[in-house]
């Protein structure tokens, strides 16, 4: 009858939903599941990756103690630039301490100390100031103080001062540290971008782009003691 037949049909109907749905469900389940897979794989790529990097780091300056850490948080405002990370006074880390990637750049230094965590201003903060040296194309040296650019209106550059009026200064020049208490002597700030005369015409300057991507890091290595030879 008419009847029977849009009973089947409704039921085909209800049937065909409810299998499709299921495998809506299934192919929404699979996906998940190889998204999930697929982060899983690039974490585990991107940790053998600094692993490599750390083991260059450790062959290059085999005096230096390191202790590892994992970002936990980012803050910055107009004069301040910090992460907080989660190793601290238990981990034996304390205030000063230099805070570098698995490859030899700067990250920061030490400006707090908790049992498990440590906050450390960035090299962009502008209260940081580092003694360093511009690599320049041909060889020669030319020795001046880094600066977070926070404070000038340079969010996300450094600031060379103190050079020399009549330095040779190119675009892409290498900009590391010259050696301090603080500070172990060759690590890498950044790179040079512009240059320029200082409002005195007595002395030039640098803009760099630091060597480190502060707003994509993981994770940071603080040297806990070193040699600077």
């Amino acid at each position: 009858s008419h009847l029977t037949d849009s009973a089947q049909q409704l039921y085909n109907y209800m049937f065909r939903f409810e299998a499709i749905s299921a495998e809506n469900a299934a192919l929404k389940e699979q996906l998940a599941q190889m998204e999930d897979d697929i982060r899983q794989t690039n974490a585990i790529a991107r940790e053998n990756e600094r692993l490599r990097q750390l083991l260059e780091l450790k062959q290059s300056h085999q005096d230096f103690e390191l202790v590892d850490g994992y970002i936990i948080s980012w803050s910055s405002n107009d004069w301040t630039n910090t992460i907080t990370i989660n190793r601290g006074a238990n981990a034996g880390l304390k205030v000063g301490m230099c805070a570098i990637t698995a490859n030899g750049q700067v990250v920061g230094i030490i400006s707090s100390v908790g049992p498990n965590y440590s906050v450390i201003k960035t090299i962009l903060d502008s209260s940081i100031e580092i003694s360093a040296t511009l690599s320049a194309s041909g060889g020669t040296g030319y020795n001046g103080m880094v600066k977070g650019g926070y404070s000038s209106g340079l969010a996300g550059l450094l600031r060379m001062s103190y050079l020399p009026s009549d330095a040779v200064i190119h675009n892409n020049d290498q900009v590391v540290t010259t050696g301090s208490t603080v500070y172990p002597r060759g690590l890498i700030l950044g790179y040079v971008i512009d240059a320029g005369y200082e409002d005195t015409g007595i002395a030039m300057y640098a803009l760099l782009r630091p060597a480190a991507d502060i707003s994509s890091l993981e994770q940071v290595f603080i040297v806990t003691n070193y040699n600077n030879g």
